[in-house]
């Protein structure tokens, strides 16, 4: 048994299909399928029932996955200890982001980061908040940046910024003219809001107080963008809030409708979080400096009011 031979089973476990796991493991397909085939007489089991399509584990191959991933896991760790040891800040490093952070936050960082490690093979991706805590707890992400507090006992986070709420109200509704709002003008039948998934939704509903579950069942709307519920509400259909960052990039026109909140701000808070047992810690805390950096000179706010996402 070797641990490569692991990593093919880990592979064809997660893509349930032998010649995509060869291709993401970059070895042939007969080469991947020769050693599980080996691990599998080695054992004197089957860890994939191949008759289904696709393919599936057995019973016992389910537990030899999770056992797999502890030792897949802590076998890449060894080469993590080394590093922290010289203060070498290299390497790959796989990072996580939150749909609703990842295209105001990432061209922030991400150019200022490589430039200053470029030893380091960066690797995002971008998902929601329970994907990128189960890709943390599973080993396929060192770091991820999310909406904290997550109350999750095994994910660590440490706080990057505080982001506020802002409004974006058109001419024609009720709350325009209020030069700054408080949270107990908002009606929940008119705001706009991301589908369901989205934790700056659930930041949203909680700050309303109010469950989306009695809205208006004439209308409704299952979009994952800024953009599109910025342009219902400029035809008439309510009112959204959309974090403080996304408002940077509006035009004048726009920017018009954006109208702040009494103080405390409501803000959501954004960490960079990690699993309990990560050793990657030199690159999260490299990682962590370079966001401070950018982000200190673009969100001036002191007093806020943190709105939690969990619901």
């Amino acid at each position: 048994m070797t641990i490569t031979q692991l990593q093919y089973v880990l592979a064809v476990a997660e893509y349930q299909n032998f010649t995509l796991a060869a291709e993401k493991s970059f070895v042939t397909q007969p080469t991947l399928s020769m050693q599980i085939q080996k691990l599998e007489d080695e054992l004197d089991v089957l860890i994939f029932d191949r008759s289904k399509k696709p393919i599936q584990l057995t019973d016992v191959g389910k537990k030899i996955v999770a056992q797999a991933r502890n030792i897949v896991s802590e076998s890449g760790r060894i080469k993590d200890i080394v590093d922290q040891e010289k203060g070498y800040i290299g390497g790959e490093f796989r990072l996580g982001i939150i749909p609703t952070v990842m295209p105001t936050l990432l061209p922030m960082f991400l150019r200022n980061f490589i430039n200053k490690y470029p030893k380091v093979n960066i690797r995002i991706e971008e998902q929601n908040t329970s994907t990128l805590v189960q890709k943390l707890s599973e080993g396929h992400l060192d770091a991820a940046i999310a909406a904290t507090p997550l109350e999750n006992e095994r994910i660590r986070e440490k706080v990057l910024y505080y982001e506020p709420f802002v409004a974006y109200i058109p001419e024609n509704h009720r709350l325009h003219a209020n030069t700054r709002i408080d949270p107990a003008d908002l009606n929940i039948e008119d705001v706009l809001l991301l589908r369901d998934g989205h934790c700056f939704r659930d930041g949203v509903i909680n700050l309303c107080k109010a469950k989306s579950d009695h809205r208006d069942e004439r209308f409704q709307l299952e979009s994952g963008s800024f953009e599109t519920m910025i342009r219902l509400a400029d035809e008439g259909m309510g009112m959204t809030l959309l974090p403080y960052l996304h408002t940077l990039g509006l035009c004048e026109n726009e920017k018009k409708n954006l109208h702040f909140f009494h103080d405390p701000n409501p803000a959501r808070e954004i960490s960079l979080i990690y699993h309990k047992s990560e050793l990657k810690l030199q690159l999260i805390e490299a990682l962590r400096e370079v966001i401070l950096g950018v982000v200190r000179g673009a969100i001036a706010f002191q007093n806020v009011q943190i709105i939690s996402p969990v619901k």
